[in-house]
């Protein structure tokens, strides 16, 4: 059989995928400088541990986006389109979040700097809910699993940025112009907004905001299996989720690994192999279609907790661990790629603000309800047990997948 190499020179080349690049870019840079960087910054500062904790409520905008995504589905700015012109809004705000972040020091304005951190994360959550939106609406049916790999790429490399580079920053040019600097780099967003094509289908948006809160679920829920399909959401992911749970305790206090150890290893490796993985992932999508992908990647993801069983019963063996580490994150950045093409290609364009917002934090309540008992379940049976059970868990995710095969080929095509 010809293998034609076409369809992935086109997915590649795309005007389309390069822009997700981009804007994957804008929606990672501004997480860590409402969470991570700025805890850092509370630190140094003297704040005390308690206020300290009280500022994690900033990142509240994240969980509750779902909530304000249908305004972005109903309104159309007067400039730019639906989608491009809420880019530009939001990213524009963001910029004016951080600057006045930059001029609110902890030590002096603390409340002050809390508002504009809530500010600066509202944004954030607003931008993505229009990024994954214009994601959704632009990406053609090949191109989704490229698309979701360069967005990945572009939303971790910016989490460097705005952690551990703006960290290294801070000690050479102070906290203010840190933030000041990496409000500039904002207008990556902005530039790709602003040269980023439009949708090619053309859809009137809802026309009341009634219609924008109710229109999605009745779209939704005109689909084939929709009610099977959000619970295939919630488990096609579970055991990824639970094994990952506490992979860096297990790595410390089950294994004897050093902090260093995992950092170098489980963090800088698992970054480079999680990305390498969606690139996979996303080009070997363009040949097998989202079923087959969805399958292939479940199956490797499943698979790849038994390479911690193994770490747990060798003991303390690097190379079982760069092994352990390569494999967990190769397949789960190919499942992501896989798993978040299916989520656009549940959306209908016309509602997928608020669709891909609900749906992406449908996805989320599996992990949230089942880690929490993570902890319990190892002091009962032990780590190697407790991977062995993850495994398991990833079962019924799968053979739901099968039961919808039908319904999964049958999702929206360009």
């Amino acid at each position: 059989m010809r293998f034609d190499i076409a369809p992935y020179i086109e997915a590649f080349k795309s005007r389309r995928v390069a822009v997700t690049a981009l804007l994957g870019f804008s929606s990672g840079l501004p997480l860590a400088l409402t969470g991570g960087t700025l805890q850092a910054w509370l630190s140094v500062s003297g704040i005390d541990i308690k206020t300290i904790g009280l500022f994690v409520l900033v990142g509240m905008p994240y969980t509750l986006k779902f909530l304000w995504s249908p305004f972005m589905d109903r309104f159309v700015p007067p400039w730019l389109g639906r989608r491009r012109g809420w880019m530009v809004i939001t990213q524009i705000s963001l910029m004016l979040g951080i600057i006045a972040m930059a001029f609110s020091p902890p030590s002096s304005v603390p409340f002050a700097l809390a508002v504009f951190a809530l500010f600066t994360a509202f944004f954030s959550a607003s931008q993505d809910i229009v990024v994954d939106a214009y994601r959704t609406d632009i990406l053609r049916e090949k191109e989704r699993g490229f698309g979701v790999a360069v967005f990945v790429t572009g939303y971790r490399v910016a989490l460097l940025v705005s952690g551990a580079f703006a960290l290294i920053l801070s000690d050479r040019i102070g906290w203010q112009n840190t933030y000041l600097l990496m409000a500039g780099v904002m207008s990556v967003g902005i530039v790709s907004a602003l040269f980023g094509p439009e949708t090619e289908e053309k859809v009137s948006p809802p026309r009341s905001l009634e219609e924008a809160v109710i229109g999605p679920l009745r779209d939704y829920f005109s689909k084939q299996g929709a009610l099977s399909l959000l619970i295939l959401i919630v488990l096609y992911k579970l055991g990824d989720a639970y094994a990952g749970a506490l992979t860096t305790a297990f790595l410390i206090k089950g294994v004897g690994f050093s902090a260093t150890d995992v950092g170098t290893l489980n963090k800088g490796l698992g970054l480079a192999c999680v990305m390498l993985g969606a690139f996979f992932g996303g080009a070997l999508m363009v040949r097998l279609g989202l079923f087959r992908s969805l399958l292939a990647f479940g199956i490797l993801q499943m698979v790849s907790n038994l390479s911690f069983m193994a770490l747990a019963l060798t003991g303390k063996s690097y190379a079982m661990l760069v092994f352990a580490v390569a494999f967990e994150n190769l397949s789960g950045g190919m499942g992501t790629a896989a798993f978040v093409s299916l989520l656009m290609a549940m959306c209908s364009v016309r509602f997928s603000a608020t669709q891909y917002a609900l749906l992406s934090s449908l996805a989320a309540l599996g992990r949230i309800f089942i880690a929490p008992s993570s902890g319990f379940l190892v002091e009962a049976v032990g780590w190697a047990n407790f991977f062995l059970i993850t495994t398991f868990t990833a079962l019924p995710g799968l053979w739901l997948l099968l039961r919808l095969k039908g319904a999964v080929e049958g999702l929206r095509h360009d």
